[in-house]
């Protein structure tokens, strides 16, 4: 079965089958290097979609629990082959669709892949524990079992890494799933649905709806017989899903922004700082929750640092992702761009120092893309709007410091705890920063930007609902721990 008809237009994944919305009305999603590229027409789906998908998801439950680890991990096995065989194809269309360079896509790919394997293994790990009674004649244990019918809403900057990662585990646990992806990149996630459906998932284990967040988004949230929502994005419409689960009960896992800080002390190999900096800072056009946003830097080596970092910032190449050769790809949307720019004029006007960079590039060939150049302030001061909010651009503040215990009650002067890491050769300020630094992910002498997928992921403070994804942490989450007494 073909999921394209004419015009580009991609469907609904319910009950494995490819289906219109209900009104039959779809949107365009365009290349952010050059928007009259439509990349494909998306279903604008309503609620009437939203309870099919559901329901959907509701009725496969039963038969998708009973399977063992083994079996449901079979389904992954070969979704990951498959994906696998395509990562060209998929990461060609990534690219066009959010704007990330191709080696990036092919790696974010790759990513995918490998997360679905590990997870194949994590279906055939122990599940619970046996626990001495007070009777000795009783056998206590515990169990896991699933939650039900988890809704999945992930966002632009990764459109295959994320919706996996919460996917393959929702998956492995036993429970079956409805995904609303982010508009942006809503083509390149139905070419990873078209992956499972190839591995002959079962019908309505794994669903997929497109449209517009205020729809498709809340409408899970809000949804009755949606047991679980996880959720990545940003901290409004986060605290929002989380506030409309709770009131119905529904479990609910969130990840949102954050104001990565880096630290650089007097002791630091300053070349591998900035080349750290540049890549936490830049890549991906700073379009990562973990992104390098703060630069906090000891006096006595920030005059040098801060010349080898512009220095460094002027190689960086910006163009077409698809094209060999660029570094730095267009701001996925017009709108982020222009969120950016907003809070590049923030920066003068509240007195920080433009070092470099700092406008939209619109000469050739840049004029029909939302390009911004690499952007570097300094004398910012940690009350300043570009100290304090997420930008999500490539947008860095240069803060400068004496003394270590400066750096980090700076580093944790934000609402936000997501990663955070320290440049030095001093055990003792690795401690330290170990110690006080107060984010859910912390790097030594490496960027703020990456995690292994075996390792858990989630933030501190306003960065998340305190749950961790990844690795064998993703069970916490998916799963609900039963206690089981046998007399």
């Amino acid at each position: 079965m073909t999921l394209e008809k004419k015009e580009n237009t991609y469907l609904n994944f319910i009950s494995g089958a490819w289906v219109a919305s209900a009104k039959g009305t779809t949107k365009a999603s365009s290349n952010p290097f050059n928007p009259e590229d439509i990349v494909g027409h998306i279903q604008m789906s309503t609620s009437a979609d939203v309870d099919h998908a559901v329901s959907a998801a509701k009725a496969a439950k039963k038969s998708w629990k009973k399977l063992s680890g083994q079996e449901r991990g079979h389904y992954l096995y070969k979704t990951a082959d498959i994906l696998e065989s395509r990562i060209d194809e998929i990461a060609e269309c990534m690219t066009r669709e959010m704007g990330k360079t191709l080696p990036e896509a092919k790696g974010e790919t790759a990513r995918g892949v490998a997360i679905l394997r590990y997870y194949v293994g994590e279906g055939m790990r122990k599940v619970g524990d046996v626990i001495p009674s007070t009777d000795p004649k009783a056998l206590m244990f515990t169990t896991r079992v699933p939650l039900g019918v988890v809704g999945v809403i992930s966002p632009w900057n990764f459109p295959v890494a994320i919706p996996i990662w919460k996917i393959a585990p929702a998956l492995i646990y036993g429970n079956t799933v409805v995904i609303k992806p982010a508009f942006e990149t809503s083509v390149t996630c139905v070419k990873v649905i078209q992956c499972f459906e190839e591995a002959g998932i079962p019908a309505g284990v794994l669903n997929m709806i497109t449209g517009a967040g205020s729809v498709v988004g809340q409408g899970l949230a809000e949804h009755q017989d949606v047991n679980a929502i996880t959720f990545t994005g940003s901290n409004e419409v986060g605290k929002r899903i989380g506030q409309q689960a709770l009131e119905r009960g529904a479990k609910y896992q969130l990840e949102m922004g954050g104001k990565n800080p880096v630290i650089v002390a007097t002791d630091a190999d300053l070349d591998l700082a900035v080349e750290s900096t540049i890549s936490g800072a830049f890549r991906s056009t700073g379009q990562k929750c973990t992104a390098t946003s703060r630069v906090i830097v000891q006096g006595a080596i920030y005059d040098e640092f801060k010349n080898k970092l512009l220095a460094k910032v002027k190689e960086i190449t910006v163009g077409d992702g698809l094209q060999e050769g660029i570094w730095m790809g267009p701001c996925a949307s017009e709108n982020q761009l222009n969120t950016i720019l907003s809070y590049i004029e923030k920066g003068k006007e509240e007195g920080a120092t433009l070092l470099s960079g700092g406008k939209r590039l619109t000469n050739a060939p840049y004029d029909k893309g939302f390009f911004v150049e690499p952007t570097i302030f300094e004398h910012v001061t940690s009350d300043m709007s570009i100290a304090q909010e997420e930008i999500f651009g490539p947008v860095i503040a240069l803060l400068q410091v004496e003394h270590l215990e400066q750096a980090l009650d700076l580093a944790n002067d934000v609402q936000f705890g997501l990663s955070a890491s320290i440049f030095t050769r001093d055990i003792q300020n690795i401690l330290s920063f170990i110690e006080e630094m107060d984010a859910g992910l912390v790097r030594i002498n490496a960027e703020s930007a990456g995690v292994e997928l075996q390792a858990p992921f989630g933030g501190m403070k306003n960065s998340s609902s305190h749950s961790r994804e990844q690795g064998e942490a993703a069970k916490e989450f998916f799963t609900a721990i039963k206690t089981v007494f046998v007399k």
